[in-house]
């Protein structure tokens, strides 16, 4: 059983998610290492998955480099709103037999095979598609409350996707194109069993969070948890116990400043980021505006192993600035705390290609 105090617990959380210096200086080394990056498309400052690569590529990084890996180097897939790295594919076809699991949708899938045939028959013929050059020959139509009801062509290239028939083989704009995924998908990919490829998922998960509990509530797009991978630990002020990957027992840290996406994965299991850094966040988009604490877009501020406060920014790329309507200090912020933050922003103006950096109107 490993004891950790919460600053251990911090710095190794940090650095799996290669938030330490230096940074890394390659798209692939930090999406083998975070194993995703989400794919949002809101853009008040930039897609998540450029924020991210940001975060951590600082202005190297363009969002070129992301399309470039998908769509000509295949280095990278992207999966269920989620680009990994192509080393894992694997691990994501093990299940795909045996996908979907619900009763309601494989009984949908199965009404509508000679649809499924002929999607596979296009494709073949004439893919790569998007969405809009597939007929819907669909028999039944795919039924929902929410805002899936009816769209049989998507439903079913999901589906396909999942079941790894098809894949994607890039974007035209923020509309995905489709193709078999023999065309996308190496040959020679290893496909273990389905309990070896969620054993390697647990840890795969571990090395990139450092620090993570057994077992929480269900996460969307990704899991938090890691089951029985790496070691037991505990952590000063937390109760109960966690899992450390033993490979990032390390004390030596060099801390720098970033700002993050409201999806990284440092935060994005809001309860392990209160429990390690006493940190309070929530994304506010979906809030009407004067319910919001923080704002919008929100970036939170990490600060050597510490976060303390959000930035609320917006990209106005008509008027080419960086608006910064506020900065939550949720601790008192030292003027290298305070440079610091100031020469992100600064970078980050410059990546977007922004020519100022002002304060809202009114502030």
């Amino acid at each position: 059983m490993h004891r950790l105090t919460k600053a251990q617990a911090r710095r190794i959380a940090v650095r799996a998610q290669l938030l330490d210096a230096p940074r890394p200086t390659d798209l692939l080394t930090v999406v083998r290492q975070l194993t995703l990056l989400q794919i949002d498309p809101t853009a008040a400052i930039a897609p998540s998955a450029d924020l991210v690569a940001w975060s951590r590529l600082g202005s190297t990084y363009q969002p070129a480099h992301l399309t470039q890996a998908l769509e000509q180097d295949r280095t990278l897939f992207e999966h269920n709103a989620l680009v990994r790295p192509m080393s894992d594919l694997g691990l994501y076809l093990a299940d795909a037999a045996e996908w979907p699991s619900y009763e309601t949708t494989r009984e949908w899938i199965r009404a509508n095979d000679r649809f499924r045939r002929d999607i596979l028959k296009l494709l073949r013929s004439s893919g790569p598609l998007t969405s809009r050059d597939v007929p819907d020959t669909c028999v039944v139509p795919w039924a929902s409350t929410g805002w899936t009801n009816n769209r049989n062509v998507t439903q079913m290239l999901e589906f396909l996707m999942m079941r790894g028939e098809i894949a994607i083989s890039g974007r035209v704009g923020r509309e995905r194109v489709w193709d078999l995924a023999e065309r996308v998908y190496p040959a020679d990919v290893v496909v273990p069993s389905v309990d070896e490829a969620d054993r390697l998922k647990n840890e795969r998960r571990l090395a990139a969070l450092g620090i993570a509990r057994q077992k929480t509530a269900k996460m969307p797009m990704e899991p938090a948890d890691v089951g029985e991978a790496g070691e037991p630990a505990v952590v000063e002020g937390t109760k109960g116990d966690w899992r450390v990957d033993p490979a990032a027992l390390n004390d030596d840290f060099e801390g720098r400043t970033a700002l993050l996406s409201p999806f990284d994965r440092l935060i994005h299991d809001r309860v392990r980021a209160e429990e390690l850094f006493d940190f309070e966040y929530t994304l506010e988009m979906y809030k009407p505006a004067a319910q919001r604490r923080w704002g919008y877009f929100a970036l939170p501020i990490l600060h050597h192993d510490r976060l303390v406060g959000k930035v609320d920014a917006k990209a106005d790329r008509k008027a080419s600035v960086l608006q910064v309507n506020a900065i939550h200090e949720d601790v008192k912020f030292t003027r290298t705390m305070t440079k610091a933050v100031q020469a992100e922003l600064e970078d980050l103006a410059s990546w977007l290609g922004l020519s100022a950096i002002e304060p809202a109107k009114g502030r």
